[in-house]
């Protein structure tokens, strides 16, 4: 039995999991199947799934990191002769601060601007200052002039400051004032730029935070890209084979009453109806603790989720099986008007089934 592989348990960062030695499913294939065929991506995913990882590997990819990739799918990516590195904007939004007010949350954003910019050698003028929306606007046309070629344009969690506060509709009305203003930058800027991915944990605020956004490639239900965040079965078996070997042995169970009893627990989570995922955060935690728990469940706010089914005297059977359809996923519309499947749905504690043609059904995706 070969010694299994370090596990990356809270790296999001792909240079630290690569130089390191860290296990790695490889999802590069779908990475440079998106740059090849498109230039504006939106994706959402439940928290804890990859999607910061991902933004971290769009981010070595373009800027050139080839080493990274070495025996990876998308190292024959840096081969072509067409291929050229360029300079990369990431704005991570859940660094952004909502606890004191607006014009801390715009100066939080602003840091960010401000220090990406003088990474790449760049002062943005006195009057750019004073917005993060005249920031990034005026960043990234003068990174792509400096360095001669267009832009990459990350967003990780870009609706984190608006569901901060969506118990306040005041207050969350004006974060999304700020948020669609600051990404129609990156529309506006659409010369200066090569590519752009959003991505997070909800749909519900796209519909006005990206009003101003309408060439938005929305991949979230796309069945190409079903897997590209979590695990399959046949990932899983492929890249945890020590791991499951070992813990299957410690636990005195053979493998198979290993993966079925995993499967009970952590797999099941679907974004087309169809491809069935293990939740890549409980999976991790689970080969690393060798014991059934709900560590993914555990990361979030139980009581809050506890509270929000109770003042609306909802049952967990009710939500079984339930029908619905293709525009419920699709477009769920204001999170304040949202129905409680789909709000449980956007939350990842739902997920979708297969239904009649047209449409879906809701279940839990397993155990946890």
């Amino acid at each position: 039995m070969s010694k299994p592989q370090k596990l990356p348990i809270g790296i999001q960062t792909f240079e630290k999991l690569r130089e390191d030695g860290y296990l790695y499913v490889d999802k590069t294939k779908y990475l440079v199947d998106l740059i090849d065929n498109g230039t504006v991506y939106f994706l959402s995913r439940p928290r804890r799934f990859g999607k910061s990882l991902t933004i971290s590997t769009f981010d070595a990819i373009f800027s050139g990191k080839r080493e990274l990739f070495e025996g990876l799918a998308a190292e024959e990516y840096f081969d072509r002769p067409e291929y050229k590195p360029c300079p990369v904007i990431r704005l991570d939004m859940s660094q952004v601060s909502t606890n004191d007010g607006m014009e801390t949350m715009r100066d939080t954003i602003l840091v960010q601007i401000l220090n990406s910019a003088r990474s790449y050698g760049i002062a943005l003028p006195d009057l750019a200052m004073k917005s993060p929306v005249t920031a990034l606007s005026t960043f990234i046309n003068l990174l792509s002039e400096k360095d001669g070629r267009n832009v990459a344009v990350l967003v990780d969690e870009y609706d984190k400051p608006y569901l901060d506060l969506i118990h306040a509709p005041e207050e969350a009305g004006k974060v999304r004032d700020v948020l669609r203003d600051l990404y129609i930058q990156i529309k506006a800027s659409d010369r200066y730029i090569r590519f752009v991915f959003i991505t997070g944990i909800s749909k519900f605020s796209k519909m006005g935070v990206f009003s101003g956004m309408n060439n938005l490639n929305d991949i979230s239900m796309d069945a190409r890209y079903a897997a590209m965040l979590g695990y399959t079965e046949e990932e899983l078996v492929s890249n945890f084979a020590p791991h499951i070997e070992a813990t299957a042995k410690g636990m005195g169970i053979t493998s198979d009453e290993l993966l079925e009893r995993m499967r009970f627990y952590y797999d099941g989570f679907s974004f087309d109806g169809e491809t069935m995922l293990y939740n890549p955060f409980s999976t991790l935690c689970f080969f690393q603790k060798e014991s059934f728990r709900n560590y993914w469940f555990e990361t979030a706010t139980p009581s809050y989720l506890a509270r929000y089914m109770k003042d609306r005297r909802l049952t967990v059977e009710q939500f079984r099986g339930m029908g619905v359809s293709r525009d419920f996923a699709y477009a769920p519309g204001a999170i304040e008007t949202s129905s409680p499947e789909s709000f449980l749905y956007q939350s990842g504690y739902l997920t979708l089934r297969p239904g009649t043609v047209d449409d879906y059904s809701l279940d839990y995706p397993n155990q946890e």
